[in-house]
């Protein structure tokens, strides 16, 4: 029997970690205080490999936003380039942490962000990530380093969203230009429905499910072209996984149970394996029954 099929019924797993263990691990030493682990983990990665770079930084800045791990690791060696990047990206954790609760980062803590990101890059030139946290400013920099970067396109999304900086028109035409210009194989096919999902999101929250303008919101004649085209051009190409092809795969079941489209989302939920995420599905309803009742009804 498939490993799919073996594992396609029970609670759906969520791993931020997406397989990573040793990230996973390394996540758990910096919530306690240890950061020996995380330097190492970040010391012997593929110098190329900026998807699996982009994807560590990330969680272990996460896992360090509360704590002062990071601070002191940077401290106790402050010309270590992953110190350095990994304290940048903290940084803006914790800024982006603050304003989801309503504290909104004054210019002082902006600019010291910003120079943190700076110092990062002055560390490790050739490095994208301090970039990333830059993206309004620093776009053309990051691309220099690295033309499709997954992380840095997520996060000029985020930024030009209505919740953020931007309004559904931007943020909707930047996902299309992005996926437009990406190769076949590319995860960046899957941005439209990032950013359809986080419009969902942001309407629904002000207005309730059934505001104007959401009638066809999933399964419209644009919604679907853009299913289709992720398909031909992302996961019919996909040869090598990436490190965040979990999260981008659940965006893309997610577009298409809502759309309509059963049938290509049972080979997208036998790729996801019973690996789950709680966004998107969060924005329709209770995550995790949504992500069962399309799992079973679709692998059964």
């Amino acid at each position: 029997m498939a490993a799919w099929l073996r594992r396609r019924s029970g609670a759906p797993l969520y791993d931020q970690a997406f397989g990573d263990r040793a990230l996973a691990e390394r996540c758990q030493d910096m919530v306690m205080g240890r950061w020996e682990g995380a330097r190492d983990l970040l010391a012997e990665r593929p110098r190329d490999d900026w998807d699996r770079r982009a994807h560590r930084l990330r969680l272990l800045a996460d896992a360090a936003a509360n704590r002062r791990t990071v601070d002191v690791w940077q401290a106790s060696d402050p010309t270590n380039p992953d110190a350095a990047v990994l304290r940048a990206e903290t940084e803006v954790m914790r800024m982006f942490a603050g304003a989801r609760t309503g504290t909104l980062p004054g210019k002082d803590s902006l600019d010291r962000a910003a120079r943190m990101c700076l110092q990062a890059s002055d560390l490790a030139p050739e490095d994208p990530h301090p970039y990333v946290s830059l993206v309004g400013h620093w776009w053309k920099e990051l691309r220099d380093r690295d033309l499709y970067h997954r992380e840095g396109h997520h996060q000029a999304l985020r930024y030009l969203s209505a919740r953020w900086h931007g309004s559904h028109g931007e943020a909707n035409n930047f996902a299309w230009e992005a996926a437009s210009y990406a190769p076949a194989g590319s995860p960046l096919a899957i941005m439209p429905q990032v950013a359809r999902a986080e419009q969902y999101r942001f309407q629904t929250e002000a207005e309730g499910r059934t505001a104007i303008g959401l009638t066809f919101h999933w399964n419209g004649g644009r919604a679907r072209w853009d299913l289709r085209t992720a398909q031909e051009k992302w996961t019919k190409h996909r040869t090598v996984p990436q490190a965040q092809d979990v999260a981008d795969l659940n965006y893309l079941a997610h577009g298409l149970v809502h759309g309509g489209m059963e049938g290509e989302a049972t080979a997208v939920f036998r790729l996801l394996d019973n690996r789950a995420t709680r966004i998107p599905w969060s924005y329709s309803g209770d995550a995790e029954r949504l992500f069962v009742r399309w799992r079973d009804k679709l692998l059964t």
